[in-house]
């Protein structure tokens, strides 16, 4: 047709199996892989909800051998990665299973990398910078948002540097993810939130990214959907599964569309405070989401529109002014009717640290698939319109 432009367009994803009590197959799936050592990989905030022990118990059901590392920070760190490296060799293991929110699978392929290539975790940073696979790795999230699970992102803190670096390969996406949303009963309303917040942003960020397409969107339209219809719910009910299964879905979604699509402004910010400040990383996407989405408005009008639309918001015959000023009330309204009601400055954001925060931010990847320029002065103004 006239007018239709196409491109080439790869998806990436891995095997899944999605549903209650996923967990309890951990045994038959790494059975299958011929491996007789596994390194179980999380933190101790999941092992004292007992998810750990569920799992260990499968792997003794198929007679497998399983060494556990807990040494996991919120926002793994490099030198945790390499230490990881030593524990997997030194215990002869053969394949990875991790357990957890996404600090624990980001360490787990990170692991897996580095042991399987020989080198500093480090080096791998960027796109498409491994060479060699990665030993067989299986993810069980315990939360509904970080998508790790499915993505081909692993996020790693580089502790000299102080920054988040992003690692994008086919060779971090895990071999088997078994989602089971029972495992998300175990988060708090605040984790709830947060993590639903962090699905709702790599949607919103997918869904207006440079690399973008119709496969990616229809997943991202659908995360956004389901974040809206029940992320409330979810914190006020947090032992109805019927709300944990639908933000876990919509988790999945998220990762099936960001993964691909990659992502922008809002997670090179995420990544910066994260690297030089520690700061929990869905609070940071939820409270810098509303401000990013004002500013990026103008360069894609028509597809914010379409997300207004699937947050529930009216949009006919009304102005870009109007639908982008709603829009942003909304998503700003969003994160604090569900609790997340801190600002950058309550946790501890000093300004004279805006500058450093700001240059990081744009030289984040992420910030090569947002829809409109930022210079380091505009990512400052958001920073300090978010305190």
């Amino acid at each position: 047709m006239p007018g239709t432009q196409t491109s080439l367009r790869k998806f990436v994803a891995p095997e899944f199996i999605y549903g209650p009590g996923a967990r309890h197959l951990t045994g038959n799936i790494i059975s299958r892989l011929g491996v007789e050592r596994v390194m179980v990989i999380s933190d101790p905030g999941v092992e004292k909800t007992g998810l750990v022990k569920d799992i260990c118990k499968t792997l003794d059901a198929h007679n497998i051998e399983y060494s556990y590392f807990d040494q996991v920070s919120p926002n793994p760190r490099d030198v945790e990665v390499m230490q990881g490296v030593d524990f997997y060799r030194s215990h002869g293991a053969e394949a990875i299973v991790a357990v957890g929110g996404g600090s624990p699978m980001d360490l787990a392929k990170g692991v897996g990398i580095a042991a399987s290539n020989n080198r500093h975790i480090l080096d791998f940073e960027g796109i498409d910078q491994v060479e060699l696979p990665s030993p067989p790795l299986v993810c069980i999230p315990t939360t509904a948002g970080s998508s790790a699970d499915v993505s081909q992102f692993a996020i790693i803190n580089d502790t000299i540097r102080k920054i988040k670096i992003a690692i994008v390969s086919k060779a971090v996406v895990p071999d088997m993810a078994l989602i089971d949303p029972e495992t998300t009963l175990t988060m708090d309303p605040e984790l709830t939130a947060a993590t639903a917040m962090d699905a709702l942003t790599h949607a919103v960020e997918a869904y207006v990214s440079k690399a973008s397409f119709s496969i990616t969107d229809a997943h991202a339209l659908e995360t956004i959907r389901l974040v809206r219809a029940n992320i409330i719910e979810a914190v006020k009910n947090p032992d109805d599964m019927f709300y944990r299964d639908k933000l876990m879905l919509a988790s999945l979604h998220a990762g099936l569309a960001f993964s691909n699509a990659i992502l922008g402004a809002v997670h090179a910010m995420a990544h910066s405070l994260g690297g030089l400040m520690d700061f929990p990383h869905g609070l940071c996407n939820a409270l810098l989401l509303s401000h990013v989405v004002r500013y990026n408005f103008d360069s894609v009008p028509d597809k914010y529109s379409d997300i207004a639309q699937a947050l529930g918001l009216e949009t006919q015959g009304r102005s870009s002014d109007a639908i982008r000023d709603s829009l942003s009330k909304k998503l700003y309204d969003l994160h604090f009717e569900a609790g997340l009601t801190k600002t950058f400055g309550q946790l501890g954001l000093d300004p004279k640290a805006i500058p450093q925060l700001a240059q990081n931010a744009v030289n984040d990847p992420c910030m090569l698939t947002n829809p409109k320029e930022m210079s380091a002065t505009d990512v400052e103004k958001i920073f300090i319109k978010s305190i």
